[in-house]
């Protein structure tokens, strides 16, 4: 069987699965689960849910507000003390059973997303394994989950242990919605928080699932939550809910600003992992193919809708032209396509308004004097969807819209630049800090630039491979804190210190 016959299969059999998953969907819609059951809105409301690929309607989905995050928010409440007082094993041992439920589900998984989002099954096609992944990272954590730091002093034994925060809030974004939502639950759980989930309005179905699968796995009742519905009342309602301490939120910057305003009144714990421009710095002293590999994956891959996506490329003048050329022809071999089938590279956009959000760009770049050097226009993808041309803009300046605004989309703004000080201060010169690239053959330089970025994360040499015992998350306006690892427990859980005395330091004496 060759290549492309095998692709073909795949692609054949993957619309055979969508077909009774599809059907499921539009004849049950989707409810909130709450307290282990799945319920409708108290007020009946509903909203579609719209795939991408044809607009077709795949769900009625329930519109929870403040009445659903209440009774959500009560039931994590409720919940809480007996998850936190289980076991280290007991819940080392549910949280796996989630990560096997997860994997048993993995192809049903892969097309759901597809489907709701119009990520290319090439990559969707891991995604439950990640997730899986994430479950099972935490879970063998659980038992280490509270371990502190022995801190003796002369007179005093110090230590310090962690324990959970409480009842918690996750709000999770529409881009590879089910990996992102695992990678927020699944170390609240292990740290001993009860969790209500609210999941982006646009990608609701494989959230569904998700908590679905939890339940089915024997997670009690009211420790996993999850109500559907908007911003602006389901989203605020959790925000400010006084039982929920913490916020873990990814998404846009301006709203992280509006939770945070949101959650001041009740005190709330936040940890925000928002919006970035990355820059890709590439010297002329670096192995330059695979550079161009990393440069057209950190951004056409997952349609560009990635928090850490390379958006700027920043170029060394003495070698842009050669490697703008070869770029270009990479950009142009790009395969848009339908999202299930293997062969795609970039499927549509999420939803219409950011379709619009995306293609407005292309006149911002013209207006501003940028050259659209490949793509730039809607493309007639199959289906019919929000599908759009990958996009490289040439001759940008630094100060320019298309080189200091998130796009979020399959949209590579190229910026040449003459030497090392000129490169980081082009890299940093944007109002965010998540994440940044850089290829040289010097590893004295490597490691100066790495050093004077403003960004969380920095690659060397490397396109963005996660390592989940390392530190997620970015400065300025990218976020508040770090995931992964101890660091996550960090947020979902409070520090305590206690002091044993010798029995043996003097105290002092009033009042004799």
């Amino acid at each position: 069987m060759t290549k492309a016959s095998s692709a073909a299969d795949l692609y054949a059999a993957n619309l055979e699965r969508a077909k009774p998953l599809l059907a499921r969907l539009r004849a049950d819609g989707i409810g909130h689960f709450i307290g282990g059951r799945t319920v409708a809105s108290s007020s009946g409301a509903t909203f579609e849910t719209i795939s991408p690929v044809d607009r077709a309607v795949l769900a009625q989905v329930a519109r929870g507000g403040a009445a659903e995050i209440d009774a959500a928010a009560r039931s994590a409440e409720q919940a809480f003390r007996a998850w936190r007082d289980i076991s280290p094993a007991s819940r080392k041992k549910l949280l796996h059973k989630v990560a096997d439920a997860i994997e048993a589900r993995a192809a049903d998984i892969a097309v759901l997303e597809c489907l709701d989002t119009g990520q290319p099954y090439r990559f969707m096609a891991k995604a439950a394994i990640r997730a899986a992944e994430n479950f099972r990272f935490f879970a063998d954590r659980c038992e280490s989950a509270r371990d502190g730091l022995n801190l003796p002093s002369g007179e005093h034994w110090n230590v310090s242990t962690r324990v959970p925060i409480g009842p918690v809030g996750v709000i999770t974004p529409w881009n590879t919605p089910f990996m992102l939502s695992t990678w927020k639950i699944a170390p609240a759980l292990a740290a001993g928080c009860t969790v209500v989930h609210k999941p982006a309005e646009w990608s609701p179905v494989t959230a569904d699932l998700l908590v679905r699968l939890a339940h089915d796995a024997g997670i009690p009742p009211g420790v996993f939550n999850t109500v559907h519905g908007y911003g602006e009342d389901a989203g605020r309602a959790l925000t400010e809910h006084p039982a929920i301490k913490a916020i873990g939120f990814v998404g846009e910057s301006s709203t992280g600003s509006a939770i945070m305003a949101q959650g001041a009144a009740t005190l709330k714990r936040v940890h925000f992992e928002l919006g970035g421009k990355n820059p890709v710095i590439v010297f002329d002293d670096a192995d330059l193919e695979r550079a161009l590999d990393a440069v057209v994956f950190m951004i056409y891959s997952l349609n560009g809708e990635r928090c850490t996506s390379s958006s700027r490329l920043l170029i060394q003048d003495t070698i842009a032209e050669r490697f703008i050329d070869k770029l270009a022809a990479r950009v142009r071999a790009l395969e848009v396509g339908h999202p299930l089938d293997p062969a795609t590279e970039i499927g549509p956009l999420i939803h219409q308004r950011h379709l619009a959000k995306v293609c407005s760009y292309f006149d911002v770049a013209r207006q501003d004097g940028a050259s659209i050097a490949v793509g730039g226009t809607t493309h007639d993808g199959p289906g019919g969807g929000f599908y759009v041309a990958p996009t490289l803009v040439t001759g940008a300046g630094a100060a320019m819209r298309v080189a200091q605004e998130e796009v979020f989309g399959p949209f590579l703004t190229v910026i040449p630049f003459k030497d090392e000080s000129t490169a980081v201060e082009i890299a940093n010169g944007v109002r965010y800090g998540l994440a940044g690239y850089v290829w040289t053959g010097d590893m004295g330089r490597a490691l100066r630039v790495a050093d004077a970025l403003e960004a969380g994360m920095i690659w060397l040499n490397s396109e963005n491979v996660r390592h989940l015992p390392t530190p997620f998350g970015g400065m300025k306006a990218s976020g508040i804190g770090r995931d992964g690892g101890d660091f996550s427990f960090d947020f979902y859980m409070e520090t305590k210190h206690i002091s044993l005395a010798r029995g043996t330091h003097n105290i002092q004496r009033l009042g004799v």
